[in-house]
């Protein structure tokens, strides 16, 4: 099958999915979170693959969700499209952590928002030292989509990363908060991923499906599923009002564009404000 927003092959038990908008940082759009769900249903059938690695094409692992597709549609969406097109992106993203096989992320440059997520949903993520995590939603006014982040970190880790919207967060910083497992040179996170995959892919595969199953299972016992849905609730709540800082984030967008609003957002955070 040909993709437009991403790649995927397999090679000697491996599979490798990319994400392709390197123009944008990889952002997520709905016809990425389509094909990542392809993707996702043809890897958990596939006797071929006994691992997947996630990566992103150019100098990022992914900036988050596609901000100009969402400033135009968000005006005509009601309260439960907001619902299904969230509930979709969640599961997309959940659906790496819930995928029978291990996951891998490599990350390089930014992993933001949706891309931060989706990065750890993923079994191992392994980051270069040129890495930056972040999750600056509440900085323009919006929700996070999979409130994983508290069930990886601690709840006060989380809850600075979340309530300051920090989106400077470093490989070295992210592994020392439990976000990574690994950091490694900028330029060689993907071998070293498909490296660790390989040795995972060795492994007897109904003794690895049943490990991860388990290891899955203590968290929904815990209520990580629950959880989730519930913040997805809060989430839909929060998309359907029409915030002052979701209002003027979207006016300078459609004014003067993106990166002018952008650039207001990160103004009103920086260190030397009056």
């Amino acid at each position: 099958m040909q993709y437009e927003t991403v790649t995927y092959e397999v090679s000697k038990g491996i599979g490798v999915l990319t994400l392709n908008r390197p123009k944008v940082l990889n952002a997520i759009n709905q016809r990425m979170v389509q094909e990542l769900l392809d993707v996702q249903a043809r890897v958990k059938d596939d006797a071929r693959v006994n691992a997947l690695v996630v990566a992103g094409k150019g100098r990022a692992f992914c900036a988050g969700y596609d901000l100009k597709e969402a400033d135009a549609r968000e005006v005509r969406r009601t309260i439960q499209e907001n619902r299904e097109l969230l509930q979709r992106d969640l599961d997309m993203t959940m659906g790496f952590w819930h995928c029978p096989k291990p996951t891998l992320a490599a990350v390089q440059g930014h992993c933001l928002a949706g891309g931060c997520e989706l990065a750890l949903a993923c079994d191992i993520t392994l980051a270069a030292e040129d890495a930056i995590f972040g999750e600056p939603e509440l900085r323009f006014g919006a929700g996070i989509v999979c409130m994983l982040l508290p069930w990886i970190t601690g709840p006060k880790q989380a809850k600075e990363m979340l309530f300051t919207g920090d989106d400077r967060i470093t490989a070295a910083r992210a592994l020392q908060m439990g976000l990574i497992n690994r950091v490694v040179a900028t330029g060689e996170v993907l071998p070293a991923t498909l490296h660790m995959a390989r040795q995972i892919a060795g492994m007897d595969e109904p003794a690895m499906r049943l490990t991860k199953a388990a290891v899955n299972r203590s968290y929904e016992i815990m209520g990580m599923r629950e959880a989730l849905q519930n913040a997805l609730d809060l989430d839909v709540e929060l998309t359907s009002l029409d915030t002052p800082d979701r209002a003027r984030f979207r006016e300078i967008s459609r004014r003067e564009g993106l990166a002018a609003a952008l650039a207001w957002r990160d103004a009103r955070f920086s260190d030397d404000r009056s």
